[in-house]
């Protein structure tokens, strides 16, 4: 078989194994969706809360004793190869390391608030949203509305 001829095999087998271009759809990927994907938007103020949870009792502490351990041997170390050039290599590897820990606390705090912060949002915008269709609502169903649910 000819370089050509089995080229155009293989696209034809893997044009198969894709599908076809839809215009009235969209490509969900090569991978089958996770257990609990919805194509819907969701938004769980238990599992947010979880997660903001588990950054404040797991991997900020976790993180910061890391960086503290590290830090402690770099400059035990440091301190035996004094004056040799690898006590200053291993002096410029602690200041990095010291800016990335910092930094990765920094992101894991602003992580935990955006999920925390995030209830508050989707709740306040259930109300607003509850707010902008009153006026549109006969006088006689205005005690049949029933207030959004509460964040978790």
């Amino acid at each position: 078989m000819r370089f050509d001829e089995e080229w155009a095999s293989s696209k034809a087998a893997a044009a198969r194994q894709l599908g076809s271009t839809r215009l009235d759809g969209a490509y969900d990927g090569p991978f089958p969706p996770s257990p609990g994907d919805d194509k819907d938007l969701n938004s769980s103020p238990a599992r947010k809360a979880t997660a903001a949870n588990d950054i404040e009792t797991d991997f900020e502490p976790n993180t910061r004793r890391a960086g503290i351990w590290a830090d402690e041997a770099s400059i035990s170390a440091a301190k035996a190869f004094d004056g040799w050039a690898t006590a200053t290599g291993l002096t410029k590897a602690q200041d990095a390391w010291f800016k990335a820990v910092t930094s990765l606390l920094g992101r894991l705090a602003g992580e935990k608030a955006a999920l925390r912060d995030t209830n508050k949002l989707y709740f306040t915008n259930d109300i607003w949203v509850a707010d902008d269709f009153v006026p549109l609502v006969k006088p006689s169903q205005l005690n049949q509305i029933s207030p959004p649910p509460s964040p978790r």
